[in-house]
């Protein structure tokens, strides 16, 4: 059989699947057997080389209810048993459980999922042994020349296995208890979530009475930062028609969480994060710098560790704080995906670790807080300090654009910013470029400026001291950027 010596960044870019902040990205018409392929081979042979990976592992595998997953699926179990290993189907569960099961199992893995972009796109996330590959990795991937056969063959994916889903949905039972949510009722929007029977399963396992919504055949985008206004009305209009403590859902692969209250209003994800880490006891946590600055004015951490956006900067700052010394860590996103770096123990039982986004865990976090406390799941949030965050994003924008601006607002200086913003917040006080252009003004709002890394979309992110307040500003900043 003939084939092709191929270099993954070569393959990168002229294929147009690249890697943004989780994983290879890239249109589905882009993302053929061949390419999907070589990454996987490429994926291998640098485990192999910077792991210690030993052909004949397992290699674990799973994927997103997205039309393109299962073709994508079968092209990387051809790649796997052409390396030397052996993949185990994992079927279609979360991101994070196919993660726990490769830690539990000190093998790699594999997920196929696009996350919350639309379902032109698909994407590949990969594991090590140890949890997601970081940026290292990554670099260490694209440097890897691999070979292509001409053709790669059509074969069946291995029966599925559900080892994986068992033991996540054990993860959570065990450490909760069977009555941690008795009394509660939970509606569960399910849309075209991979977690939507996952999910149902765990809260009924732990004594809630669950109320299934939503559900669809046709692959729904929802995007736990930018939540659609069609969202957003269907769980008010839930919550009019049906009783229940919360609403709760996940983004396409279960790694990001949208939490409802009893009235319908969708938390924030740097909200839920704050209250997660504090409902799990968390001494420090790690998180990206678009986050909501409540993290550090509540007062409830050691410390908090700023980072770029993107998981492999989380993780790396959790490992900052681990090697500092403070005995719980974790992180979480804007997005509300939240990140275990240590195991937690409570009354005798034992939360492993799982340095990954996960949506699950912060959904019952705050589930088991409010019924700790008999107080309704809006309360919580009031706990906290009055700031606000709203992000969204212009869409096909290219990428390229996003940058020239920020680039031309930088070398502005203060002048420039305030020319493009200062109708909307006044002088600017600060600036931050950890990752895009972070602005602070005198009035102690802010304006975040970031092209997205899945997608050619540039996002906006801004914080207020009232709820109107910020999403009126995100709307107005988003209208000035689209008028340049």
């Amino acid at each position: 059989m003939s084939v092709e010596k191929v270099a993954i960044q070569d393959l990168m870019n002229r294929s147009g699947v690249g890697f943004g902040t989780s994983g290879a990205r890239g249109r589905v018409v882009d993302m053929t057997p061949a390419v999907c392929y070589a990454y996987t081979r490429g994926f291998l042979q640098h485990l192999e080389a910077a792991h210690g990976l030993v052909p004949g592992t397992a290699v674990a595998m799973a994927g997103d209810l997205r039309p393109s997953t299962p073709g994508i699926m079968a092209a990387i179990a051809v790649a796997v048993v052409d390396a030397g290993y052996r993949p185990i189907n994992c079927g279609f569960i979360p991101s994070p459980a196919v993660a726990f099961y490769g830690i539990s199992q000190g093998i790699p893995s594999i997920m196929v999922t696009g996350s919350h972009i639309p379902d032109d796109r698909n994407g590949i996330k990969f594991n090590t042994a140890q949890g997601e590959i970081l940026k290292d990795d990554e670099a260490g991937i694209r440097a890897q020349t691999v070979e292509i056969p001409a053709t790669i063959r059509a074969d069946a994916l291995p029966p599925v296995d559900a080892r994986a889903h068992e033991l996540y949905v054990r993860r959570y039972l065990d450490y909760f208890g069977a009555h941690a949510l008795a009394g509660m009722r939970v509606a569960v929007y399910e849309h075209s979530g991979v977690a939507r029977d996952l999910l149902g399963e765990i809260l009924t396992g732990l004594g809630a009475d669950v109320l299934r919504l939503g559900r669809t055949e046709v692959f729904m985008p929802v995007d736990t930062e930018a939540i659609r206004a069609e969202d957003i009305a269907l769980a008010h209009a839930w919550a009019g028609e049906q009783h229940f403590d919360a609403i709760v859902s996940t983004d396409g692969d279960a790694d990001r969480p949208l939490i409802g209250t009893e009235a319908g209003v969708w938390l924030r994800g740097d909200v839920v994060g704050v209250l997660c880490a504090q409902a799990l006891g968390i001494v420090a946590i790690a998180t990206p710098v678009s986050s909501n600055s409540v993290v550090e004015r509540c007062g409830a951490f050691a410390r908090v560790e700023r980072t770029r956006i993107g998981s492999p900067y989380v993780i790396a700052g959790m490992q900052i704080l681990q090697a500092a010394g403070h005995a719980t860590v974790a992180g979480y996103e804007a997005n509300g995906g939240f990140l275990l770096a240590t195991d937690l123990q409570r009354n005798g039982r034992c939360l492993q670790a799982l340095p990954t986004r996960d949506a699950v865990l912060p959904i019952l976090a705050l589930l088991v807080e409010t019924r700790r406390r008999a107080v309704p799941l809006s309360a919580l949030s009031q706990t906290l300090p009055a700031r606000f965050t709203a992000s969204n994003r212009l869409k096909n924008y290219p990428t390229e654009r996003s940058r020239a601006l920020i680039e031309t607002l930088f070398a502005g200086g203060a002048p420039a910013m305030e020319r493009m913003f200062g109708a909307q917040c006044g002088r600017i006080a600060s600036v931050d470029t950890t990752d895009g252009l972070r602005m602070s003004f005198e009035n102690g709002e802010i304006v975040h400026l970031r092209p997205s890394g899945n997608a050619p979309e540039f996002r906006c992110y801004n914080e207020a001291g009232s709820e109107p307040r910020v999403a009126e500003l995100n709307r107005a900043c988003l209208e000035r950027i689209g008028s340049v």
